[in-house]
């Protein structure tokens, strides 16, 4: 069996309903997906592909908004065998991109 590990990449679909209760504060009218509800994204993806959980947000850029029932996608990079590169995009946008260090 090949480690998760091992792996140089992976990737989850990302899409958060309308009915979630985070848009009804942000931001009443004009809802899109809290930043940080993008990094937890990218913290279950990375528990999923590597069974680690986040240490540290070592740097993280939101470059365009997601929408309330947008497909986006998140990808994950090892860098090494503690952190990763973690992108969002949606479609051939990039929407947040960062990097992770794990932790046991």
């Amino acid at each position: 069996m090949t480690d998760p590990a091992d792996i140089a990449s992976f990737v989850r679909p990302l899409r958060f309903d309308a009915a979630h209760p985070s848009f009804a504060g942000h931001f009443p009218g004009r809802p899109i997906v809290a930043g940080v509800l993008l990094l937890e994204a990218a913290a279950d993806a990375l528990r999923a592909w590597r069974g680690v959980g986040v240490g540290q947000v070592i740097d993280a850029k939101f470059l365009l908004p997601l929408l309330p029932d947008e497909d986006a996608e998140v990808e994950l990079t090892g860098l090494d065998a503690a952190r990763v590169r973690f992108t969002v995009r949606r479609g051939s946008d990039t929407l947040v991109r960062g990097t992770l260090e794990g932790q046991a």
